[in-house]
């Protein structure tokens, strides 16, 4: 990987200040428009975001037409201006303001899952808002561990974390990541782990996702044979009714010690949620990247032919 300068580590680092800052000290409302206003910039500042969500919906859902996959990617980057907004407001954000952010469901689905005591694996993803999740659910029962991937902006990176740790929470990165995961389930504490995004052919096993084959890591599934901690899924979704998230939690996954078996039961399950939520997961991350050898990846074929925004 071409080194970063230091250079643009900082001028990428002033304008996450910047724009964050702008989101923590505005009111609410205003919040929210700015957010959407810096998301309508990245949108068009990176046009190859737009370009491979477009690509995802074409090879998951076909059976939607041009029309509907460009209100859906709007979508995707109106859930990402509520996580901003809601990420810049973390420090301000305590168990008494907190109902105003989200509320539980399903919480009873993790604290039975405790009770059995060989620790909890929450399977979440970048759907909803992942940021809150981990952060919220410090504060309504408490604090669990997070494996999260360092950021290429060395700077940005210590400001995320500062942010996530706020309410208690522990990361967990790559260095011995899979030690402090089994020694944190043999202590019978809950660890997140993502398991949405494309895995190297090293690091992971094909399986069925929206009916194309997709490479997913493998590691969740190895943890969960090797520890026997209960496997729950858990995703804070934005709720238009009540203007607010659902930390909601879903009944225990059944976990065979077969791999791919049980890699392929998670990834279901996601599919099962993002059909139901399909602009607030991130279609931006090109999922369907590794493929099996000798396949050409989708997204170095021919473009797709332009279609128009639905409007942000």
């Amino acid at each position: 990987m071409r080194r970063r300068s230091h250079l643009r580590n900082a001028l990428e680092y002033c304008v996450a200040v910047v724009a964050l800052k702008s989101l923590q000290w505005a009111p609410r409302k205003l919040a929210f428009a700015l957010a959407r206003f810096y998301t309508r910039l990245l949108d068009l500042a990176i046009p190859r975001l737009r370009r491979v969500a477009r690509r995802n919906l074409a090879l998951a859902l076909p059976e939607f037409t041009p029309l509907r996959h460009a209100q859906i990617v709007d979508g995707v980057f109106r859930s990402i201006a509520r996580i901003l907004v809601t990420f810049a407001k973390f420090p301000a954000i305590r168990r008494g303001y907190l109902g105003q952010w989200i509320r539980l469901e399903g919480g009873e689905y993790f604290d039975q899952a405790r009770q059995a005591g060989r620790g909890v694996l929450v399977a979440t993803a970048h759907l909803g808002n992942w940021e809150l999740s981990a952060f919220a659910h410090a504060l309504m029962t408490a604090p669990m561990n997070v494996v999260v991937r360092p950021l290429d902006n060395p700077l940005i990176d210590v400001l995320v974390e500062r942010r996530r740790a706020l309410t208690g929470n522990q990361p967990i990165g790559k260095k011995n990541f899979a030690r402090s995961i089994l020694k944190a389930l043999a202590a019978n504490q809950a660890v997140g782990i993502l398991i949405d995004q494309n895995a190297a052919l090293d690091t992971g096993v094909f399986v069925n996702f929206f009916g194309v084959p997709a490479s997913a890591g493998s590691g969740f599934a190895r943890f969960a044979a090797h520890s026997g901690a209960a496997v729950v899924p858990g995703f804070a979704l934005w709720s238009d009714l009540e203007q607010r998230y659902v930390l909601r939690f879903y009944p225990p996954l059944t976990m065979t010690g077969d791999v791919v078996r049980d890699t392929q039961t998670l990834q279901s399950m996601l599919e099962e949620v993002i059909r139901e939520y399909p602009d607030q997961w991130l279609w931006v991350h090109r999922r369907w990247k590794t493929r099996p050898p000798g396949e050409p990846s989708p997204y170095e074929s021919a473009p797709l032919v332009a279609t128009p925004r639905a409007g942000l």
